[in-house]
């Protein structure tokens, strides 16, 4: 694919900018545009949003926590950032779910004493470089940073920017690997990617989550894939006219894909292209 503000799947892109001087320079602090911001705040915040999401809220207090929001079923509902102020705690979502959470959490609170509105902070991120006020992405260190700043004259993050990243590292993307009401975390990795505490106490989803870790082996999951050629993002992989899985994100000759573990091998097509295990 080509055009503008189109990142073809199968490039690495470095984006530069020139400097005042007029030479070149690597861009390392852009505005993620596509992050939304929640404020929650209130005396009865922590236990809160405790008694809700799949990590540990205590984590928070560090930095930043990776976290999520399951149905009772235990499926993916929402993926999101905890990060600590000094009011209470900031939710970095995407922005196409940040009206969603926000009516979720709204759903819970009942008497709660907590207040949650939108924002107007802004999300930046970078791969090198962490500023000072800089917290590493808590999923794997290819993520690279995230901050929280008033707006700013940023750069926006090019589309695509951390695709490759994602792909080495096989860490799913809010709507495209990870589906609402349609995906589980552990399937999804959520335990390697620092995702989900199973010492905190109880949560929405909590008893479906902690049966596939204790008492199940996972027969389906997030892998990464090798392919000769990119194919539609949500092609079918197939075996022997069987179809077992899924691609998606694609970069530098490599894909995820959910795949069921115990008919993955040899053989493997995804629109009449070879798939191969990585």
């Amino acid at each position: 694919m080509s055009g503008a503000g189109i990142v073809d799947p199968w490039q690495v892109t470095y984006i530069h900018v020139h400097s005042a001087a007029g030479g070149r320079m690597e861009q390392t602090q852009y505005h993620d545009t596509s992050r939304a911001l929640l404020a929650l705040s209130g005396p009865e915040a922590d236990s809160f949003l405790q008694g809700l999401i799949t990590n540990d809220v205590k984590l928070a207090t560090d930095g930043v926590t990776y976290t999520a929001m399951l149905s009772p079923q235990g499926k993916y509902l929402f993926d999101f950032f905890v990060v600590k102020t000094a009011d209470g705690y900031l939710l970095d979502v995407d922005k196409a779910q940040a009206d969603g959470l926000r009516l979720r959490l709204n759903m819970y609170k009942l008497r709660a004493k907590v207040t949650l509105v939108p924002s107007a902070m802004i999300v930046l991120r970078g791969n090198n470089d962490m500023p000072e006020d800089g917290l590493p992405d808590p999923r794997h260190a290819a993520m690279g940073w995230r901050a929280y700043r008033e707006v700013g004259p940023y750069p926006a993050l090019p589309a695509g920017y951390f695709d490759a990243a994602r792909v080495e590292a096989i860490v799913p993307k809010t709507s495209v690997e990870l589906l609402p009401n349609d995906s589980y975390i552990l399937e999804m990795g959520f335990e390697r990617l620092n995702g989900v505490s199973f010492r905190k106490g109880c949560y929405v989803g909590q008893e479906v989550t902690a049966r596939m870790k204790h008492k199940t082996e996972l027969r389906k999951g997030l892998v990464r894939v090798q392919l000769d050629q990119p194919v539609p993002v949500g092609s079918d992989i197939t075996m022997d006219g069987r179809t077992i899985g899924q691609v998606f994100t694609q970069a530098n000759g490599q894909a995820l894909a959910y795949l069921r573990h115990d008919l993955a091998g040899p053989g493997m097509q995804a629109g009449g292209v070879p798939v191969r295990l990585y």
